[in-house]
């Protein structure tokens, strides 16, 4: 792996089976913990065969130890990010991988965030056999994640994501990818 290589991510359920699937990502940084991606207008498929494409620049965070990843998604109305409670990433040929485990953090321009799809959580928790150690894994990565919004910490300071959002278009304008 190396920056400017092209990835493609595959997101599963805990149940095994892949629930979402992205062409693309673009290695942007590499780091001992965690490695940031960008891609921009990229196609999404979902489970049952649908697909949409992306509609903006995004940077995404894929930790190696903590159980979320962040994505930085630059709206022509402001910054905002999407935050998935999931497994540490792994790699696997040209593929991200990591396992979602339901619950979101939306975080607005304003500052402002949102906890997403709680009762999903629970409805996946009971049919999937979430063992009680997982329930306070991901309990705790939420709060952990939520600490580091508020105190802008790493994605969440903007200076970072400007960073990368000029690295994407660097690389992009040297024909690296």
């Amino acid at each position: 792996m190396k920056i400017g290589d092209k990835y493609k991510i595959h997101c599963y359920k805990h149940n095994g089976k892949i629930y979402q699937a992205s062409e693309e990502a673009i290695i942007l940084d590499i780091f001992d913990d965690y490695i940031v991606c960008g891609n921009n207008m990229v196609t999404v498929t979902e489970t049952d065969g649908r697909s949409y494409k992306t509609k903006e620049l995004a940077i995404i965070y894929f930790y190696k130890n903590s159980w979320f990843n962040i994505i930085a998604q630059l709206k022509k109305y402001g910054l905002f990010y999407y935050c998935n409670i999931a497994t540490p990433y792994v790699i696997d040929g040209n593929v991200i991988k990591y396992i979602d485990y339901d619950l979101d953090l939306r975080v607005f321009p304003d500052g402002g965030y949102k906890i997403l799809d709680n009762n999903e959580y629970k409805f996946h928790k009971k049919i999937m056999n979430y063992p009680e150690e997982i329930d306070l894994i991901v309990k705790n990565e939420l709060n952990q994640l939520i600490k580091m919004k508020k105190s802008n910490e790493g994605p969440f300071n903007k200076d970072n994501i400007e960073y990368y959002h000029n690295k994407y278009n660097n690389l992009k304008e040297q024909g690296i990818f």
